[in-house]
């Protein structure tokens, strides 16, 4: 059976690299018409290249802005939240953390992923169908390898949501589901962090998965296209763990 998104139209966030540029790309593969929006326009370049979908330069955090992109899509049946990340924080003491760096975090992870949902749903709901599909981590539902606070809660805050709006929505027939991926070397952030371990340390992280590899952005991205099809239609309020194992 055929995993199809032909007549589909998707929006994904955070499409500039790693896990969104794979899921854009997965989805155009799919016959989904994809617009696909980062706050980094040569990234968005480099993706559309890659698999010609339609991008827009769109940072989650301004509502406004991401009102009038789901205006200029038009109707939107599939969302994928991914944009989000650490923003170049690092791990630090409690105590050293600024409110601007902790509301930083919180905006594009949760709030973003918030208001682009809110965007969507009346569209949705006159369809009576739709799907969601919104990208935490492992640090969401265990604790960040980074050490990053802020980050750990907002990827927590973010499966909350997932959850609340599942039932909210699923009178309409629009599905609200979760992906949380394990560590993957998908972008630059995540490429410092890998090399950060060392050959010891990368070396254990490898043998803590049970299928004793990383995993890639297409792993990633087949997890968000089953969700975001029609065979996903009895599956909704649900955090699927894509990590190898642990």
């Amino acid at each position: 059976m055929n995993l199809t998104l032909a007549g589909r139209t998707a929006i994904v966030t955070g499409a500039g690299h790693g896990f969104g540029r794979a899921i854009a790309e997965t989805f155009v593969a799919a016959g989904a018409k994809v617009w696909a929006c980062d706050v980094n326009g040569d990234g968005l370049a480099e993706t559309a290249k890659r698999c010609g979908c339609t991008v827009r330069t769109v940072d989650v955090s301004d509502r406004a802005a991401v009102e009038a992109l789901v205006a200029e899509a038009g109707a939107v049946d599939i969302l994928v939240n991914n944009a989000g990340g650490v923003l170049g924080q690092v791990g630090r003491p409690l105590e050293e953390i600024s409110p601007a760096d902790w509301q930083a975090i919180f905006a594009v992870n949760v709030t973003g992923a918030f208001y682009c949902t809110q965007a969507v749903t009346p569209g949705m709901k006159r369809q009576r169908r739709g799907r969601i599909v919104n990208i935490s981590s492992r640090a969401g539902l265990e604790i960040s390898l980074t050490g990053i606070q802020a980050y750990a809660a907002a990827k927590a805050a973010q499966i909350g949501l997932t959850r609340q709006l599942a039932h909210e929505l699923g009178p309409w027939g629009i599905t609200v589901n979760n992906v949380a991926p394990g560590f993957v070397r998908s972008n630059p952030t995540t490429e410092r962090q890998w090399q950060s371990y060392g050959e010891e340390g990368q070396r254990r992280l490898v043998e803590s998965i049970a299928l004793k590899r990383l995993g890639s952005p297409s792993d990633i991205a087949n997890a968000v296209l089953f969700l975001a099809s029609d065979l996903a239609g009895w599956i909704t309020g649900q955090v699927l763990g894509v990590d190898g194992g642990k």
